[in-house]
């Protein structure tokens, strides 16, 4: 790292609501899990205390292994927080999971642009004890 990079500030962290506690706990745990309604069977995904199929406030957390394909990419040049400029460029891709719902994350791992469809699965970085 050069000097510049060194003085940059740390990424934003997450504010996390008191009802989106489990989801968090079990990305800490390596684990991925989503919310699916009790009333309907809906899953959804980001957490949120409300179905949008039947309106429903009951919902419980299932797990998921996090597979899925692609569905879009983009190529970030230009940070959107002063502390991702180290990560720069980076690709971060949209993906279909089997249970319905989208998930957006960074692409690790791969060389090249990503493709629609691309299979991948999802893993883990521990940025520090508490995320």
């Amino acid at each position: 790292m050069n000097e510049a990079s060194d003085q940059l500030p740390p990424p934003p962290r997450p504010e996390i609501p008191p009802d989106h506690q489990p989801y968090w706990d079990a990305l800490r745990e390596h684990r991925l899990v989503l919310q699916r309604c009790t009333n309907c069977g809906s899953v959804r995904h980001y957490p949120r205390p409300v179905c949008a199929e039947c309106y429903s406030m009951d919902y419980e957390w299932v797990p998921s292994d996090g597979r899925g394909t692609v569905h879009s990419w983009a190529e970030s040049h230009h940070a959107f927080h002063p502390g991702f400029k180290k990560d720069l460029p980076y690709v971060t891709v949209t993906v279909d999971l089997p249970e319905g719902v989208r998930l957006h994350a960074p692409l690790r791992g791969h060389d090249g642009p990503p493709s629609i469809g691309l299979e991948v699965v999802l893993d883990f970085e521990d940025v520090d004890d508490t995320l």
